[in-house]
């Protein structure tokens, strides 16, 4: 509990920077109480205006909490939701903050995914965010490689790079936790990638294990790996080749990653690393919807922006 109460005091003193005139809701469900009692009882020792509401875990990522659970979140001026399934895309998420609030959503999290991505300075992770984005921000192209054969080329076109940094400081903003990324969803993309870290279903791939993504004008026209190529078929079924969509480039800004554990919310925040995802991109500056969003981690990448080596952070806090 000692490391859960460490890890609510970064959640909310620096993340969130909950102020004691101000109203705290924590949104939990059955499966992460802990972590919703560790948070709420720091929230607690900042204001009396804090609440912690628990509902059971929603079938899918996106599905709407209960209406008091959404009416707690509106009525907030922070909220705090470490839940099973993620509330990030829902309109309870969106029509809290609409309202004013500062919101924080914990999608997934486990207890070691909290204690470790939160154990980390999120000043420093915004600072390193910040040079990343002064590396790539106006860049038309962006080129990833990778010793296990990534080589894909990114055209940005008009869209513009994104900050996931942690610190939720001004109304009516918004960041999962932990955090740690800068991020943009492509106009186009041309090449190949290899997961060789984390991806959903397989959690942390073994030493060796790669799936293997090919891709043209911005579609995904082959993968390797059987379940994904199934998950993905099955979504193109309902939504069409909006399934395959080349949905994000993202590169990890979290140096306090030291190693990754198997869960993509805290592995595509590492340091030192990127994550290309598959799928819905309209959440993150992009036009397409579907019912995916499937990342997956590179290890060890070298990444360039017009044609400019673009220096990483690492877990170490050095260059490389």
């Amino acid at each position: 509990m000692s490391d859960l109460r460490a890890a609510a005091e970064t959640a909310v003193r620096q993340c969130l920077a909950l102020e004691s005139d101000e109203s705290c809701a924590v949104v939990t469900d059955d499966k992460r109480e802990p972590i919703g009692e560790a948070i709420y009882e720091v929230a607690s020792a900042v204001t009396d205006d804090a609440v912690i509401v628990r509902y059971p875990p929603g079938e899918t990522h996106g599905s709407e909490p209960p209406e008091p659970v959404a009416a707690a979140m509106a009525g907030a001026d922070v909220v705090l939701a470490p839940t099973s399934k993620s509330l990030s895309h829902t309109r309870a998420r969106g029509d809290a903050n609409e309202a004013g609030a500062r919101v924080a959503t914990l999608p997934g999290i486990t207890e070691e995914v909290f204690t470790t991505g939160l154990d980390a300075d999120y000043e420093a992770i915004a600072a390193h965010s910040a040079d990343v984005r002064e590396q790539v921000d106006g860049a038309g192209e962006i080129r990833v490689t990778a010793p296990a054969g990534t080589d894909i080329t990114f055209g940005i076109g008009d869209r513009e790079f994104l900050s996931d940094t942690g610190i939720v400081h001004e109304p009516g903003q918004m960041s999962n936790l932990p955090a740690g990324e800068v991020f943009v969803s492509p106009e186009t993309a041309d090449g190949t990638f290899v997961v060789d870290g984390t991806m959903r279903p397989h959690g942390l791939l073994e030493d060796g294990q790669e799936l293997r993504f090919e891709v043209e004008d911005g579609l995904v026209t082959e993968i390797s790996d059987d379940e994904i190529r199934e998950t993905v078929e099955n979504a193109a079924e309902e939504v069409g080749d909006a399934a395959y969509n080349l949905a994000e480039l993202g590169i990890g800004t979290n140096v306090a990653v030291t190693d990754l554990v198997g869960s993509v919310l805290l592995d595509e925040k590492a340091g030192g690393t990127v994550h290309i995802a598959i799928g819905d991109d309209a959440g993150i500056g992009g036009d397409v919807d579907a019912p995916i969003h499937l990342d997956g981690i590179v290890r060890e990448p070298t990444v360039w922006a017009d044609g400019e080596v673009v220096d990483l952070p690492t877990a170490n806090g050095d260059e490389p």
